[in-house]
C-alpha cells in the first residue's frame, strides 16, 4: 500500500493530525493504523461482570480508537502549565494558542461549554496560601470536563467525520516495524494474524500513547531513533470521601498540586481529581494491571479520587525507566493475586495491612468493588512510599481530613512516559520523514496536550 501519511495509533495525537490536515483542505492520502476496535465496537466487560476479565487480546479500555481518552475521565486541561513538556519545544505563547485552537475543534464535535475551575478568585487566593505555608505549589488549571460517557461520543463522532473525509482506518492491525533506508523512514510494516505487508509512505507519525511507550523504546534503540530516557511516575490512586475535598471541588474543580518532600525532594503532584468519580482499572501488556480513575458526567459517587506520582529520573548506568516501574506494578499485581491493591491511609501509618473486614466498616467505600485490601508498602519502593505518605501529610494542611485514617490508596499508579523522543520545534526526528506524538513521544501528558501536538504536526505537514 502506498500513501502520503500513515499514522500508527488513533489516539488524539494521531486523529487530530488527520483532523487539521483535513480542516486546512490537504487532498492528501492519510492512512491510520489501529490494532485496537474502533469506538462503537469498544466495550469493557466489567460493566456486567463486576470484576476484571483480563480481555484479550488487549484491554479495551487503553486500546482502539481515541486510545485510553475514550474511557478516561474526559478533562480537557486549558492551560499551557499542565499536560507535560511540549510548551518548552515551541514555547509557551504558541503552546497556549494551539490549546485554544484545540478546544474550539472539541467544541464543534459536542464538548460541553461549561469551563470548570474558573472565577472564585478569593477562594483560590485562600487555597493558594495554604498550599504555599504546606510547602507546595498550585496550579490553578481551568477545566473542560467531557465526561467518560460523553467523551465516547465526542470520539465516535470524530470517527465518522475522518471516514466521512477520505481517512483509511485499519483496525486489528499491529505495526511491526519501521521501513528504513539509511537516514529515511519509507512507512511501517504491519499485520493482522496472517495477513502482513507494508505501507509505504512519505510521512510516517507514530502516535501510540502511554499504551505503546514501551513498544516505541524498544524501536527508538533497534533503529537508532535520538532519544534519551526521561521521567516515570510511580504513585497511587487516592480516594476520600467528596466531603472532603468538597471547597477544593467547588472551586477549582480539579486542584494540581506540586511538592518536592523531604528527605528525598523528588517532585510528587496531584493528577487527574475525580470529583464524585471512580476508581478503575486498565491492563497492559503482560497482563499489568494499573489503577487510574474515570469521572462521568451523570453518575456520581459520594468519593473523590486523584492520582499521586513521585516522578524519578535516572542516568547512568541505568537506562530502562519503563521496565522499572512494570517491575513495581507486576510486583503489586502478585500481591493482589492480579488485582489492585487498596489500603488505608492509616494502617501504613502503622505498619499493618488492610483487610476487607476493616473496609466495610469505613466510611470511604472502595468505588473498585474487585480490589483487594492489603499492604501496598511491600510493593512499592521506599523512597516512592515516603515521599508519597510526606506529600499526603503536607495535602493535609491544604485540605484537612485528607490524610485521615480511612482515606484509600490503590496500587499501583503508572505513567509510561518516559522515552522522550529528540526532535526539534518543527518535530523533526534525526530520521527523515518520521515523527513521533503524544504520550509515547514523551513530550505530552494528557488529552489536551496530545491533541495539540497532533494538530501542530498537521499544520506543519500542510505548510511544509
Amino acid at each position: 500500500m502506498k500513501t502520503d501519511v500513515v499514522i500508527v495509533g488513533a489516539g488524539p495525537a494521531g486523529i487530530f493530525t488527520a483532523i487539521e490536515m483535513i480542516r486546512r483542505g490537504s487532498s492528501k492520502r492519510i492512512v491510520i493504523v489501529e490494532k485496537g476496535a474502533p469506538i462503537e465496537k469498544r466495550r469493557c466487560p466489567k460493566e456486567k461482570t463486576r470484576v476484571c476479565v483480563g480481555c484479550k487480546p488487549y484491554c479495551h479500555i487503553t486500546t482502539g480508537f481515541s486510545g485510553a481518552g475514550a474511557f478516561s475521565d474526559g478533562k480537557l486541561s486549558l492551560s499551557y502549565e499542565v499536560g507535560g513538556d511540549f510548551p518548552t519545544l515551541i514555547g509557551e505563547a504558541k503552546a497556549q494558542e494551539l490549546i485554544d485552537y484545540t478546544d474550539g475543534i472539541y467544541l464543534e464535535f459536542g464538548a460541553d461549554e461549561k469551563i470548570e475551575g474558573i472565577g472564585n478568585a478569593e477562594e483560590v487566593k485562600e487555597i493558594r496560601r495554604r498550599a504555599i505555608s504546606a510547602g507546595l505549589k498550585l496550579v490553578d488549571c481551568p477545566i473542560r470536563h467531557m465526561g467518560t460517557e460523553k467523551a465516547q461520543g465526542i470520539y465516535q463522532r470524530i470517527e465518522k467525520y475522518l471516514e466521512e473525509n477520505g481517512v483509511e482506518l485499519l483496525f486489528g492491525y499491529q505495526c511491526e516495524d519501521l521501513i528504513l533506508d539509511g537516514g529515511k523512514c519509507l512507512g511501517v510494516a504491519v499485520r493482522r494474524g496472517e495477513q502482513a505487508f507494508e505501507i509505504r509512505a512519505e510521512r510516517t507519525v507514530i502516535a501510540t500513547g502511554r499504551r505503546g511507550a514501551d513498544w516505541l523504546e524498544k524501536l527508538c534503540a533497534e533503529n537508532n531513533i535520538a532519544h534519551q530516557p526521561g521521567t516515570v511516575d510511580i504513585g497511587v490512586r487516592v480516594e476520600v470521601r467528596s466531603e472532603v475535598m468538597e471547597k477544593v471541588n467547588e472551586v477549582l474543580y480539579e486542584s494540581k498540586l506540586i511538592g518536592y518532600p523531604p528527605p528525598f525532594k523528588n517532585k510528587v503532584r496531584t493528577f487527574c481529581q475525580n470529583p464524585g468519580g471512580f476508581v478503575s482499572q486498565e491492563n497492559y501488556d503482560n497482563e499489568l494491571a494499573v489503577v487510574n480513575g474515570h469521572s462521568f458526567k451523570d453518575r456520581k459517587s459520594e468519593n473523590t479520587n486523584l492520582a499521586i506520582l513521585c516522578s524519578h529520573n535516572f542516568s547512568y548506568p541505568f537506562n530502562q525507566p519503563i521496565a522499572y516501574a512494570q517491575k513495581i506494578g507486576e510486583l503489586s499485581n502478585m500481591l493482589g493475586a492480579g488485582r489492585i491493591l487498596v489500603q488505608r491511609f492509616g494502617d501504613i501509618l502503622e505498619g499493618k495491612r488492610t483487610w476487607e473486614k476493616e473496609l466495610a466498616r469505613s466510611n470511604v467505600k472502595p468505588t473498585l468493588p474487585d480490589a483487594v485490601a492489603g499492604d501496598i508498602t511491600a510493593a512499592l519502593p521506599y523512597r516512592a512510599m515516603l515521599n508519597i505518605i510526606n506529600f499526603i501529610q503536607a495535602v493535609d494542611q491544604v485540605v484537612p481530613g485528607f490524610a485521615s485514617h480511612e482515606t484509600l490508596l490503590y496500587s499501583p499508579e503508572l505513567k509510561f512516559y518516559s522515552n522522550r523522543v529528540k526532535m526539534d520545534e518543527e518535530l523533526n526526528t534525526n530520521i527523515a520523514g518520521l515523527y513521533c506524538l503524544g504520550d509515547s513521544s514523551g513530550w505530552t501528558r494528557g488529552l489536551m496536550m496530545a491533541s495539540v501536538m497532533g494538530v501542530r504536526l498537521g499544520q506543519l505537514i500542510i505548510e511544509n
